[in-house]
């Protein structure tokens, strides 16, 4: 009996020092504080499972490789002349913006900004007039590409830089308006008006309050409770954006399928397109041998081949999910479009390219304050207003003096290059990088080492886009693994 009241015991004592450690309050490394305490003042930190992927997005993992044309430069223009550069791990689409996206985007400025304020509606309005041509007839998809059904899930054209950037902030905050709601925090409101509509650094910064279902947890002891969902929490996504000519040329690549061994930091071979070998059709034996592997034209008046044998199967762009994907798991990286990126273009790449998250564009913004130092109040639109950083304000800083440093030791006046835009040169701090070859293009265009520009105020019938995010953290992903989390639930802060 001794015996088995001495068992109990140690039991009862095992169960209390289990029961006492699991609820024992996480400690400050640096302080010995408690941390998620109240009454040590309600720091809180949070155990942090990863980025989820966001709807549509596929982890592009990151690393080294040579940037540039791996074919001989035909048109003699060495603006992207072979390089090693390094792209850090991000997500990108999957497929390119297709119609049925962009109606969706119209549909929401309409029902938010229809009544007030048309022009916005008007300003995001692709140009369906770029299909026309004074010597063919074009007038059915000028009518029926953007809005008809049986083109929903083609990639939508006609599309500015400038539009395309505009998609990208608005899908942003649809997103994490999403998770809000997904998560409980907000009610789902459909019925947002005018500058009434969620915006993400908005919320944030205590602009927007939406309709509130259940407010997160204060542990402040002076806060009244509760309180909105912060950064810190892991809850929200970084924006979408589009990505940069290193991240397009890079994903495009997909250079992640020539590795023979993982344990090797080599290559078994480069890539001229984002398949292996020189040829544009399916090499292997079987039902899809001599297919074409993109929608591109393959010569004069051969835009689909002979009926019966349609080669690439489309005569202008086809659906976004045509032909095979690359290693990352992304269509069309070579044809059916050429697709925006964010760098603005200058015809000689190597002079002074960092070559670790390459770009060119640059333009620090920071939020306007008013004299007391608080964000004015969002405009009309609901977003928070901007500026660029003067001078200044930068006076003691070294890495950078400028806001606006687009034409940085090209084209600035501490460099030998000028740009006289309209005289001597169609290049100017508006043109814009596309990549990718479209479907009017020839095979030359539609490897990953091309570049072309165009102002970003302008559009085609062969221009379209796709967006990408950040991937915040571990650069193989979560748990070393790219699986996507987000139809799972979300993986961010932990409950």
């Amino acid at each position: 009996m001794k015996r088995l009241n001495l068992y109990l015991m140690s039991v009862a004592t095992t169960v209390i020092v289990i029961f006492s450690s699991s609820c024992a309050k996480e400690k400050s490394s640096m302080t010995g504080w408690e941390n998620n305490n109240s009454k040590w003042g309600g720091f809180e930190t949070h155990k942090y499972e990863g980025q989820e992927t966001g709807p549509g997005l596929v982890l592009v993992e990151g690393g080294q490789f040579v940037m540039g044309h791996n074919e001989q430069d035909v048109l003699f223009e060495h603006n992207n002349v072979p390089r090693k550069a390094t792209v850090s791990s991000f997500y990108m689409d999957e497929t390119e913006v297709a119609n049925v996206h962009y109606r969706e985007y119209l549909y929401w400025l309409e029902r938010v900004y229809g009544t007030d304020y048309p022009s916005v509606i008007k300003r995001a309005m692709p140009d369906t007039l770029v299909w026309r041509d004074e010597l063919a007839y074009n007038e059915p998809y000028v009518e029926y590409y953007l809005r008809h059904p049986a083109y929903s899930d083609y990639p939508v054209v006609g599309v500015s830089w400038l539009q395309a950037t505009d998609f990208c902030a608005w899908r942003s905050d649809r997103v994490n308006e999403m998770i809000l709601v997904r998560e409980g925090v907000l009610e789902l409101n459909p019925n947002q008006v005018n500058e009434d509509n969620f915006n993400t650094e908005a919320y944030l910064i205590g602009q927007y309050e939406g309709m509130v279902k259940k407010p997160l947890k204060d542990l402040n002891p002076n806060s009244s409770g509760e309180r909105k969902v912060r950064m810190e929490d892991g809850i929200l996504l970084p924006i979408y954006r589009l990505p940069t000519e290193a991240e397009w040329e890079f994903a495009a690549k997909g250079l992640i399928g020539n590795l023979p061994y993982k344990d090797e930091e080599r290559f078994s071979d480069q890539r001229v397109y984002p398949w292996n070998g020189t040829s544009t059709r399916y090499p292997k034996i079987g039902t899809w041998q001599g297919d074409f592997l993109a929608n591109y034209k393959r010569g004069n008046g051969d835009n689909m081949g002979i009926a019966g044998n349609l080669n690439d199967n489309a005569d202008v762009t086809a659906p976004v999910r045509s032909f095979y994907p690359n290693d990352y798991g992304l269509y069309n990286m070579s044809g059916n479009v050429n697709e925006w990126v964010m760098d603005v273009y200058r015809p000689m790449t190597t002079a002074d390219m960092n070559d670790f998250r390459s770009f060119r564009g640059n333009v620090y913004k920071t939020t306007v304050l008013d004299a007391e130092g608080i964000p004015v109040e969002k405009d009309s639109l609901g977003k928070i207003t901007k500026r660029v950083v003067t001078p200044d304000e930068n006076v003691n800083r070294r890495n950078y003096k400028k806001g606006d440093v687009i034409n940085f030791n090209d084209g600035d006046d501490n460099s030998w290059t000028k740009y006289n835009y309209g005289n001597s040169s169609l290049v100017d701090d508006r043109a814009r990088v596309y990549k990718g070859g479209g479907w009017k293009d020839r095979a030359y265009f539609i490897a990953p080492g091309s570049r072309r520009y165009l102002s970003e105020e302008l559009s085609t019938d062969d221009i379209g886009f796709r967006c990408c995010m950040d991937r915040l953290g571990a650069p193989a992903g979560n748990d070393s693994k790219a699986g996507n989390y987000f139809k799972g639930g979300p993986k961010g802060r932990k409950k």
